[in-house]
């Protein structure tokens, strides 16, 4: 299933939009039931873990997605030197 196992406890949701619920329901529906490999905060969770995903990364964020993992690739990179 495509549906996103976080999508229950995701702070992002929980937290940052639970006053807005036409752009939380539009927003799960893009990023966590439809396709969440498309999700900029489920992209960094599968790539760092939970504790490197930013409460305030918006799921269609992925550029910033991009740059967190890739930051962290080149720490993980320059600490195995």
């Amino acid at each position: 299933m495509n549906q996103c196992e976080y999508m229950e406890n995701c702070p992002f949701f929980n937290e940052k939009l639970g006053a807005l619920p036409g752009l939380v329901h539009m927003l799960k529906k893009q990023y966590c039931l439809l396709v969440k490999t498309r999700c900029a905060r489920y992209r960094v969770v599968q790539a760092l873990g939970r504790e490197h995903v930013p409460r305030d990364l918006f799921p269609n964020d992925a550029e910033r997605a991009d740059s967190i993992i890739a930051e962290a690739e080149i720490s993980r990179k320059h600490d195995a030197i």
